[in-house]
């Protein structure tokens, strides 16, 4: 049996939750994030994204692209409390919840509560509740399995509906720019065309072999989708496998003493991270960007947990040694706990990497 998928994306989530708080912010460029010179736009409206001001841009950039660009501060609290609101929307058609970020998610209704047999029905149920209880608009894809699904929210937003039907999927993808297909992102699509192949099309005519030789283990993953197959399940929990932070410096720094101190807080903020997840793990990675943007990174492990500072701090110091940062000013310093030593389901979010986005992931 077909299964029936939905995904379910919010447009301009953050931006569109300020807009909706503030009337003076509707109908304006907003961008949420810092303005700073260091800063990053975490989230742009559609009157931003009309003068190509995107998320992850650099603020300045993006205040070249729009000079009236209007920046506000993220508000982490109130977007986990709307998505929650949102979530329980989602429960009241099925529990099968596969959450990939705060705004975003796949839902099995192949058997859902309210016994409705068109998973596009249901799509409508849902877009109309969320713009009716909290006057927010969301773009829906409805398909057989994730990749489609996807694929299909983001074919006409914003406010979106789409659905693609077993029968029109090959000619679907087959007009897919390659950019377009879950995994490819710039430095692939550029192999991809060095390759030949620009679209779903020609995406099909490649053995699973050659995708396999020129992309690893991603490659036959290409060679499903662009036949229309993703056989992976809609899941809602997983393992957690890291806990990690980054703070990009408001001034690059190649200072033993500064880049010490810098090491510190850190390590500090990690710990903290690590105390609320509850997650365990042995390996410690550490990352340098450096102010070209070149980065690199280093890991140790140990036999024990490292959940505190006065195991994870000296681990850090070892690692640093192995960077050489005197004449490669350092722009950013991140450190992440992986291997677990005992796992724990997590529902599948990126709630705590979201947060990161308004204060260290720049």
């Amino acid at each position: 049996m077909l299964r029936k998928i939905i995904h379910i994306d919010m447009d301009a989530f953050y931006a569109s939750v300020e807009q909706r708080d503030n009337p003076e912010l509707r109908g304006k460029p907003l961008a949420v994030g810092h303005a700073e010179q260091r800063g990053v736009v975490a989230a742009a409206s559609y009157e931003a994204r009309k003068y190509g001001v995107r998320s992850a841009m650099a603020s300045q950039k993006a205040k070249r692209l729009c000079p009236d660009l209007i920046f506000v501060h993220g508000r982490m609290d109130v977007y986990k409390s709307v998505s929650r609101q949102i979530h329980e929307i989602f429960h009241d058609y099925t529990d099968i919840i596969e959450p990939l970020s705060l705004d975003e998610a796949f839902l099995d209704v192949t058997d859902n509560k309210q016994g409705i047999s068109l998973a596009v029905d249901i799509a409508k149920e849902i877009k109309k509740r969320i713009w009716e209880n909290l006057n927010l608009i969301a773009s829906a894809g409805i398909s057989y399995n994730k990749f489609l699904a996807k694929i299909a929210s983001d074919y006409r937003k914003p406010n979106g509906l789409c659905t693609i039907h077993p029968s029109q999927a090959l000619d679907f993808i087959a007009r897919l720019p390659i950019e377009s297909f879950w995994g490819v992102g710039p430095v692939t699509a550029r192999k991809m065309h060095t390759l030949g192949i620009h679209n779903g099309l020609q995406l099909r005519e490649c053995s699973g072999e050659m995708l396999t030789r020129q992309f690893g283990k991603a490659g036959m993953l290409y060679y499903e989708f662009a036949r229309g197959i993703d056989n992976r399940p809609v899941e809602a929990v997983r393992i957690r496998k890291s806990v990690g932070c980054e703070h990009t410096l408001e001034k690059d720094i190649s200072r033993k003493s500064s880049v010490i101190i810098e090491l510190y807080h850190v390590a500090t903020e990690l710990i903290g991270r690590l105390e609320r997840s509850g997650f365990k793990g042995n390996t410690l990675t550490l990352k340098v960007k450096f102010h070209d943007f070149n980065q690199i990174t280093r890991s140790l492990s140990r036999p024990e947990e490292l959940t505190t500072l006065d195991k994870i701090l000296p681990l850090a110091k070892e690692l640093l040694k192995e960077v050489e940062y005197t004449e490669h000013p350092i722009r950013l310093i991140g450190l992440s706990v992986s291997n677990p030593v005992k796992e724990e389901p997590h529902t599948k979010d990126r709630w705590e990497q979201l947060s990161f986005e308004f204060s260290d992931w720049k």
